[in-house]
């Protein structure tokens, strides 16, 4: 059982990203990305002293301290940052019950809506395991496109499977998408849970799906996904990214 009162946020901050190396520390309105994450976890009435930075680079971690956010070193060696965020439960030995926020730490334009939705979804649906959330797919582009995860969902939003193929196919109509949704890369979870999902060795979906989600549902885990019915601006994989994104925000600091 969560406890709604006792909520953290961690939000993970790798050095070395594959596409954008050091991509935590690139300068938006001459803040770091990572920064604008903590922002809007505050917009979303986090307190601050409730965020964690996680980091595995000491130049993130020093940087973190200059702008006073709270953030703790952890180990180079983790595959995701799921691993990561259960190193920091380990380290700050919170209770098994406290609800842990997992957001990423590449979306500075991530809505403060969002994250108190998923929040209240989490409270309201205590018998899942997992929260996260989804989207609606309305262009079948993004349907067809393997590098937009879909979310197959079933009653009251539980989470059946998630999968890069064009699904759930309409065998009447292939071209609707009307039960369609974008899996969002956010997450909660109690430390029971998130222990629990550790624990388990990577599932064969996993591994052919190239989807960490799946290790838990593989497992008997059970994920429940908010519907959020906005549109979400993308996050910064690469360097194109990182520019689209920094004169959106750099424009709309402008006009403030």
């Amino acid at each position: 059982m969560n406890d709604p009162t006792n909520l953290k946020v961690v939000i993970p901050a790798r050095y070395g990203a594959s596409r954008l190396p050091g991509k935590p520390l690139l300068l938006i309105c001459d803040k770091p990305i990572f920064w604008h994450v903590a922002q809007r976890c505050i917009e979303a009435g986090i307190s601050i002293s409730d965020i964690i930075i996680a980091t595995d680079d000491l130049r993130i971690f020093d940087e973190a301290n200059r702008l006073k956010l709270p953030v703790l070193m952890t180990s180079r060696e983790h595959q995701s940052g799921t691993d990561r965020i259960s190193e920091v439960t380990s380290k700050l030995n919170w209770s098994l019950d406290t609800t842990v926020l997992n957001v990423q730490g590449d979306e500075p334009l991530i809505p403060s809506e969002l994250i108190k939705s998923l929040v209240s979804y989490f409270k309201k649906h205590p018998t899942y395991s997992i929260a996260t959330a989804v989207t609606p797919i309305t262009k079948y582009e993004d349907f067809a496109n393997p590098n937009v995860v879909k979310a197959i969902l079933g009653s009251q939003g539980r989470a059946l499977y998630f999968t890069r193929s064009a699904s759930p196919f309409n065998r009447d109509n292939p071209n609707d998408t009307l039960l369609a949704y974008r899996h969002i890369g956010i997450y909660a979870y109690t430390v029971e849970s998130l222990n629990l999902f550790c624990s388990y060795p990577e599932a064969p979906l996993e591994s052919y799906e190239k989807l960490e989600q799946l290790r838990a549902l593989s497992h008997g885990l059970t994920i429940g996904a908010c519907l959020f019915e906005q549109q979400l601006p993308h996050g910064v994989d690469t360097l194109n990214d990182y520019e689209i994104i920094k004169k959106i925000m750099e424009n709309n600091n402008a006009n403030d």
